[in-house]
């Protein structure tokens, strides 16, 4: 029951853009549940909008060790390497 109000809370934290605070939800659930996929995914977006790409893919390889057909941390680690390849470039580039 507490698992469910921490992940709704943590949605919700989704749909106004507050991502740190989602984070620290999802987090609070993976204490109390560390088997559902869905909020690894959730919080590998999260981390996706605040351009933290490592805890992103992290998240997503956690989720394919689990479900290895997993459309959703297939799709957010891609995004997460990604991101890493553009800071890559950047950080060449200064």
């Amino acid at each position: 029951e507490k698992f469910k109000t921490l992940k709704n809370e943590g949605n919700d934290f989704v749909k106004t853009g507050k991502y740190e605070e989602a984070v620290n939800k999802y987090s609070e659930c993976l204490k109390l549940n560390t088997e559902e996929c869905t909020i690894y995914t959730n919080r590998a977006l999260c981390y996706l909008k605040l351009y933290k790409y490592e805890e992103a893919k992290q998240d997503c390889d956690h989720v394919l060790q689990i479900e290895d057909s997993n459309i959703k941390a297939f799709y957010r680690r891609a995004l997460a390497y990604k991101g890493l390849q553009v800071r890559k470039k950047n950080m060449a580039g200064i």
